[in-house]
């Protein structure tokens, strides 16, 4: 009877670990140069506040006077709004500069530091940053 149960809580113990596995993909961070800061200054075209993480796209006018769009993921909305944060902190049209750590393959995308604005309004810091 013992090994019966034993068995079964087994089963159970190593379903709950690969159900578990996608969860901690999800938070990788391989595919970002920490080692890297890159500021770019642009309008923002969104901010989308949802979980689990918030986005801001913004547009950057290149060297070479093409509009790049770039997109950077932030934290959770929940972990923004304990730092000051609010749904309408960016607003569609703002003129930005961003500071992100880019991806390793070079496209335009990135994991947030912060964000300056043009109109002087203070600037806005990822909440996970020491």
């Amino acid at each position: 009877m013992k090994e019966r149960l034993f068995v079964r809580l087994g089963l159970v113990a190593i379903s709950i670990a690969l159900a578990a596995a996608p969860l901690a993909a999800h938070h990788g961070t391989n595919a970002y140069d920490s080692t890297k800061t890159m500021k770019l200054k642009g309008t923002v075209t969104a901010f989308t506040w949802v979980n689990p993480h918030v986005s801001l796209e913004w547009n950057v006018k290149a060297e070479n006077g093409q509009v790049e769009h770039w997109v950077v993921e932030l934290t959770s909305p929940g972990m923004l709004t304990r730092s000051g944060w609010h749904h309408d902190s960016v607003k569609t049209g703002d003129e930005v500069t961003v500071s992100f750590h880019p991806t390793k393959n070079g496209t335009r995308w990135g994991i947030f530091q912060r964000i300056s604005f043009a109109d002087g309004r203070p600037d806005l810091i990822d909440p996970r940053q020491p």
